[in-house]
């Protein structure tokens, strides 16, 4: 009893490991199983084992020239090209707004209005106080104008007081040649003593007046001294007139920079996007809290369509390669352009590069968020062909890939140097040629040497797709 039991239990474990072997052998890649039926048979195999499978029926294509050009297939978005959040710089209420959403507007035309009348009064003040300014500028420089006068009649006093000095000093030596004249007639006893005193008086007379002339010219140089400093302090009062008339002008300028913000302006052509308030409401300044923009102002008239080029693809980008745009709500549209501008560095996030493709917005037909994919041509094919991807077989690591090749009814397996594969088509830079017959789609049990029946598949060309 013992023996048939392990002996049915031997019996179970090497059904079991039949099992496992075969499991295994299915579960290999159907290329590896390709090639290890590719060896030749084995000796002592069934002489005809082959022709009694039967030729196997393929598919076969010719592989087309030229290689598979690089591309970036992305998403991308329309943004306009240029837009302005108009905000207010001084609080009040609306006054007016006749513009509105989807309105176009010109560079410089008034948006909207705000009612600040305090900034109207400010202004006017502060051309009152221009003009006033103004005026005390002319009363100084016509002060200067009288303080010069008064000094130029001082230096007249001067020459005239220095000539009734030279009259005085005459006279004085007139008088002191008759006194002494008289004195010496006296002690001669030929005059009267009272002649002498006469003389004597006269003389003193004179001296008063030579004393009298020198001290006027003493008096006109201080009056002239006088007109001097006067004349100093009037062109001083014309400077600080003149600096007076310089603070209304700017005061004048800031009233009327601040009138000006009463009026939201377009600052280029373009179409309004957005509103936020209407008439009536109250605006609050920006510095002053405020932080919703009265309008939004887009330029449509050209838009940027923004992809993010993932890293791989960001060496090969450059300003001018070709673009093609496809916008989910214009099927069927393809849009051409070129890229117009690459960012210098990656975003540390997504690891991508934002890129700009300008387009015209003729008719109108782009708008501001739109989505689609775009596809920007980075690199020129090479000089080989392509093939199905699915024609191709790899053998495993390290190990060239190979296609199967149709030539006198056997199919015979090829290593080729491939270069790209989009997973769709390959690109095969060696080992087959435009001429050559290859199995679009080998079936797992073909082996090299097979006897084959091909059919040609119907030809159409290659469909150039970008690395998602």
């Amino acid at each position: 009893m013992p023996r048939k039991i392990l002996r049915r239990w031997w019996l179970w474990m090497l059904a079991i490991a039949v099992v496992a072997v075969v499991a295994v052998w299915q579960a290999r890649p159907a290329n590896e199983r390709v090639v290890a039926r590719a060896a030749p048979p084995a000796t002592g195999q069934e002489p005809g084992a082959e022709s009694r499978r039967g030729r196997n029926r393929v598919v076969v294509v010719k592989p087309h020239p030229g290689g598979i050009q690089r591309t970036s297939n992305q998403p991308g978005s329309i943004e306009a090209f240029n837009f302005a959040d108009l905000y207010a710089k001084i609080s009040g209420y609306l006054q007016k707004q006749p513009v509105d959403i989807g309105d176009k507007v010109a560079a410089g035309q008034v948006l909207a209005e705000i009612d600040a009348p305090e900034f109207e009064q400010e202004l006017h003040h502060a051309e009152a106080a221009l003009a006033q300014a103004e005026a005390q500028v002319k009363q100084t420089e016509a002060r200067v104008a009288t303080t010069r006068a008064e000094a130029d009649a001082s230096q007249a006093l001067i020459a005239q007081s220095e000539a009734d000095l030279e009259k005085a000093k005459s006279y004085l030596s007139f008088r002191n040649i008759q006194f002494d004249r008289v004195q010496q007639l006296f002690k001669l006893k030929s005059v009267d003593k009272r002649l002498v005193d006469e003389k004597e008086e006269q003389r003193d007379a004179a001296q008063a007046a030579e004393n009298a002339a020198r001290a006027a010219i003493v008096t006109a140089r201080a009056q002239a001294a006088a007109a001097q400093a006067k004349i100093a302090q009037a062109e001083a009062d014309v400077v600080d007139a003149k600096a007076k008339v310089r603070i209304a002008e700017s005061n004048i300028g800031r009233a009327q920079v601040f009138v000006q913000y009463t009026r939201i302006v377009s600052p280029y052509d373009g179409v309004v996007t957005k509103r936020s308030f209407h008439v009536g409401d109250f605006i609050r300044a920006a510095g002053q809290g405020g932080d919703t923009p009265l309008l939004t102002v887009a330029r449509t008239d050209l838009m940027r369509v923004v992809v993010q080029v993932p890293e791989r693809d960001v060496p090969f980008t450059d300003a001018g390669d070709l673009a093609v745009v496809e916008l989910d709500a214009l099927p069927g549209k393809k849009f051409h352009g070129k890229v117009s501008r690459v960012a210098a560095s990656e975003d540390r996030i997504s690891k991508s590069m934002r890129t700009e493709i300008d387009l015209k917005n003729e008719g109108n037909v782009f708008r501001d968020g739109m989505f689609g994919r775009v596809t920007i041509y980075l690199d020129k094919a090479s000089q080989g062909v392509t093939v199905p991807s699915s024609a191709l077989l790899r053998s495993g690591k390290g190990k060239k890939p190979s296609v199967f090749v149709v030539r006198d009814g056997k199919a015979h397996l090829v290593a080729v140097e491939l270069g790209r594969d989009d997973g769709i088509r390959a690109e095969i830079l060696s080992g087959v040629s435009s001429q050559n017959a290859v199995v679009a789609r080998p079936p797992a049990d073909l082996a090299d040497g097979a006897s084959v029946e091909a059919e040609e598949a119907a030809a159409a060309a290659p469909e150039t797709t970008g690395h998602e």
